[in-house]
């Protein structure tokens, strides 16, 4: 009798103890999962774990069908967290002291982070304009790494970053495949194929968490989001729409924005009539004279004419040109000839990171009323 009810007894403690285990796990063992706010990004998202976190790259170039997935640690934590590197691309200790980016669009977030001191090297120094920057590669402390297309992985390795930004429009690239190999971490930047100008800035979230300055992050975007909300208002007020022509011909063939690209968004909340605005292609259109000139013909703005910067260019490059409206009133504006200290154009380099400023621009180029006191950034008027 006794021996039945201590079987019994057993029995009922290893039942107990299955549902506690398979059950809700214990307190110790739970973990809550928050996910960093986003107002406008797709293409990456930040998970907060505790002891560290995941970035998660989904769109680093069209068509991407991988998602790239890497744990960032503290360096304070690193000896205290035991994961699996067979479920990330790689494991990077946070904040990056030594880092290599590829492309002047990620310098403006290192800029507005304060940590551009981070940056050693990058490809073909010549085309940053950042002034912060360049203090540095006068110094001799930023390596000029060849150019994005072919980069010196040899200096590149040498160097040995903790990290490297890289940029591409595949998964094709043998010089980021190489780094890899050698151990040093590529994070692909995919801010270039957002849908609209304020999710391609949203991207400094990412810079602000490989730094630990996610707080320092959202209150710049914060600013940027505003600023840029604010303009758009103020574009609100304006009576008339103008008619706006964008791009020049290449060899036959005329490349212009789609109504579905971040120029048109640019365009529309400036309050301006954009006269592709209805496509819906990806990508660039790519259209003959003909078609542009029958329907643009008296487009009251041309905006971004290629990389012209006079009106007598535009003239020896298509003597047909001069047949626009906005060629004989000379409304032609460009961002071509903004240049930084050796040639980089600016507009390349902070047009991405600064939507609120290229919203300012292109109102005050369409409705120089509502804007008096303003003086454009990027863009100028041709002459």
């Amino acid at each position: 009798m006794i021996l039945k009810q201590l079987s019994i007894l057993l029995l009922f403690f290893i039942l107990v103890n299955c549902k506690e285990n398979n059950g809700v796990q214990n307190e110790s063992d739970a973990e809550t999962i928050e996910k960093t706010a986003l107002s406008y990004a797709d293409g990456f998202s930040i998970e907060n774990h505790q002891g560290y976190k995941v970035l998660e790259i989904k769109s680093p170039w069209p068509k991407s069908e991988k998602t790239y997935r890497y744990a960032l640690i503290n360096k304070e934590s690193n000896s205290k967290i035991n994961l699996n590197p067979s479920d990330f691309e790689a494991i990077i200790n946070t904040p990056i002291q030594k880092i290599v980016v590829t492309s002047t669009t990620h310098i403006p977030a290192l800029d507005l982070l304060n940590v551009e001191k981070t940056l050693i090297g990058f490809p073909d120094t010549d085309f940053i304009s950042s002034e912060k920057t360049r203090v540095l590669i006068d110094k001799g402390l930023i390596k000029n790494l060849g150019k994005n297309e072919s980069i010196n992985t040899e200096v590149l390795l040498e160097l040995r970053p903790e990290l490297v930004i890289g940029f591409g429009i595949d998964g094709n690239n043998k010089t980021f495949d190489n780094i890899q190999k050698a151990g040093i971490p590529v994070i692909f930047n995919g801010d270039w194929i957002e849908k609209s100008p304020l999710a391609k800035a949203e991207w400094i979230k990412v810079f602000g968490v490989l730094y630990n300055k996610e707080k320092e992050s959202d209150s710049i975007f914060k600013t940027i989001e505003n600023d840029y909300l604010e303009a758009q208002k103020i574009a609100e007020k304006a009576t008339k729409r103008p008619t706006v022509l964008s791009g020049a011909m290449h060899k036959d063939i005329w490349y212009l924005p789609s109504g579905t690209s971040s120029e048109a968004i640019l365009l529309k909340d400036a309050n301006a009539d954009y006269l592709w605005s209805e496509t819906t292609d990806k990508g660039s259109l790519s259209l003959n004279f003909e078609t542009v000139f029958d329907k643009a013909q008296d487009a009251d703005i041309w905006i971004s004419p290629s990389y012209y910067v006079s009106l007598e260019a535009i003239e020896k490059a298509n003597a047909h040109y001069t047949k626009f409206k906005a060629f004989k009133t000379k409304n032609i504006y460009s961002f071509a000839d903004t240049k930084g200290k050796t040639g980089g154009v600016i507009y390349f380099e902070m047009g991405m990171a600064r939507p609120d400023l290229v919203l300012k621009d292109l109102i005050k180029i369409t409705h120089p009323e509502l804007l008096e006191n303003y003086e454009p950034y990027f863009f100028k008027r041709l002459e």
